[in-house]
């Protein structure tokens, strides 16, 4: 509770009319109600670290919900999605993921969307969006070829019970170096703009529908491409990452290692706040942090003496609407026993072939002690 108060707290200069505000309940709940034609509905899947991984706190992952009906998601790092499931969306319409590395707290789900979400709706190919490498083998297209080869059996074994388009995954890959637009239908244009992380190959995203902008920063050193493109743009999410003091402290690391990850391949919370003191956002968005209460103290206080303006940290599955008038903050409620939702009639009627079968020598091992039930028609 004393966490959820202080996020809260964080979060008290959001721009929104009480008018607006007292339309929205005090929480979201899965399911009861739907996203305005205006409207924009963005929830934290994952704001944590690669390591440990809570259930209080998956690895990084964004889901953004546009009135007109689409649904994309800003990377998918491991455990995010057990938080995705939680909001019990429209699978059919999950069927885009924008990444911005490859680094395992950022794709490191990848698996469990496709896969969950074919069992679970989505009928449809699932699209994946990302960067090239320094190296052909180092981007996203190879990313998606491994994922292929390392879930065939998966995925053959699935054959005729489920929609064989859902199966497929696309790989979209686009150069890491550019500055352009990589998605654009529906009228929701997507941009994307080099990060500096790691290695060559990271990057960051602006999506801009409706009059509205929503800004996400994957890991990256403060670089001049996002002070650029995410200029005052409505929801603007940069990582917050710890002082190489706190750093040193949270993983027994020495200095040295702490302050070249902190803030050499990172960006601090003092950093954060000079971005978007640059930036100048309807909403600055922090996250990439293990939100224990010394630590959030601890960064709130650093990005106040560079910014004063409206400000979250976000925490897993804090959600929020956007319209042009209100950004109206509310936190997600779902059951830790979630009920499968329906699928669609579209999702039962979708081809099915291929049938999985088994060889002699394995049909010959069913034990003659057990009759299964006739199989019925449909």
């Amino acid at each position: 509770m004393f966490m959820r108060m202080v996020l809260i707290l964080a979060a008290a200069f959001i721009a929104a009319s009480p008018a607006v505000a007292e339309e929205k309940p005090n929480a979201w709940y899965p399911r009861t109600e739907k996203v305005g034609a205006d409207e924009m509905f963005i929830v934290a899947l994952g704001t944590g670290m690669p390591t440990p991984i809570t259930r209080a706190q998956k690895s990084t992952a964004w889901y953004v919900e546009l009135g007109n009906g689409d649904i994309f998601l800003f990377d998918v790092g491991s455990g995010s999605t057990e938080n995705l499931f939680a909001l019990r969306p429209d699978f059919a319409r999950v069927d885009k993921a924008f990444m911005s590395h490859l680094h395992s707290d950022h794709v490191g789900d990848t698996d469990a969307l496709w896969i969950g979400g074919w069992l679970s709706g989505r009928y449809t190919p699932l699209h994946i969006y990302g960067p090239s490498g320094a190296k052909p083998e180092l981007g996203t297209a190879a990313f998606v070829d491994g994922l292929k080869k390392a879930y065939a059996w998966d995925v053959s074994g699935r054959s005729g019970a489920l929609p064989d388009a859902g199966g497929e995954l696309i790989a979209h890959e686009f150069d890491y170096r550019q500055e352009g637009i990589v998605y654009e239908e529906n009228g929701v244009k997507i941009t994307s703009f080099p990060a500096v992380h790691s290695i060559d190959g990271s990057v960051s995203y602006r999506l801009e529908w409706n009059g509205l902008s929503f800004v996400f920063g994957g890991d990256s050193y403060p670089n001049k491409w996002f002070i650029k493109h995410a200029k005052n743009a409505d929801f603007v999410i940069h990582e917050c990452f710890y002082t190489a003091e706190g750093l040193a402290k949270l993983l027994g690391w020495g200095m040295r290692q702490a302050t070249w990850v902190s803030s050499y391949i990172h960006t601090p919370a003092s950093a954060f706040g000079k971005i978007m003191s640059e930036v100048k956002p309807r909403l600055a968005v922090g996250y990439h942090t293990i939100l224990d209460p010394e630590s959030l103290q601890s960064i709130i206080e650093a990005v106040r003496t560079t910014y004063d303006g409206p400000l979250v940290i976000a925490d897993d599955l804090m959600a929020w609407t956007v319209t042009r008038d209100a950004i109206v903050q509310r936190e997600v409620v779902s059951s830790e026993r979630v009920q499968p939702t329906p699928t669609s009639p579209e999702y039962m009627a979708a081809e099915r072939s291929g049938e999985a079968t088994y060889s002699d020598f394995i049909i010959g091992g069913k034990w003659e002690g057990y009759t299964p039930p006739p199989m019925p028609e449909n």
